[in-house]
């Protein structure tokens, strides 16, 4: 079985957002990590090339594939930040449907700008993903 390919590595947050070559990509990643840390308790920390996650836990499915993921994540990418989140089903689809210009599949949620979005249901969001996933992953 393959192994996952996106681990905690010792790579920089601070070097990572400060290489992002757009102006609003990088207020943007600097607001997103202040969001997540926030509302995580935990600090950032790369995963992988390009993606900044807090906390973890471990999962295993069904077919025997286990691996780490952080509780909570997202990677500033050319055409918007991805926001991974594990929602679970309490009432977020009211939240999305209030949070502005978006897309989302699965557990990926994109936002082109943060001003596109109103930060405070952005925020609740947040939230009730680190929540979902601690009482899904540790109990």
């Amino acid at each position: 079985m393959a192994a996952n390919k996106t681990k905690p590595t010792k790579a920089g947050v601070a070097g990572f957002i400060a290489a992002l070559t757009d102006e609003t990509k990088r207020a943007d990643a600097k607001a997103l990590v202040k969001l997540m840390q926030t509302k995580s308790g935990e600090k950032p920390q790369m995963w992988g090339p390009s993606i900044i996650g807090f906390g973890s836990y471990h999962y295993k499915y069904e077919s025997g594939r286990e691996g780490d993921a952080p509780l909570v994540a997202f990677s500033p990418r050319k055409a918007a930040s991805v926001l991974y989140l594990g929602l679970g089903d309490g009432g977020s689809k009211a939240l999305l449907a209030k949070l502005g210009k978006h897309t989302m599949s699965k557990g990926c949620l994109s936002i082109k700008r943060l001003a596109d979005v109103d930060e405070d249901i952005l925020e609740k969001i947040v939230a009730r993903s680190v929540t979902a996933a601690r009482e899904k992953h540790w109990g």
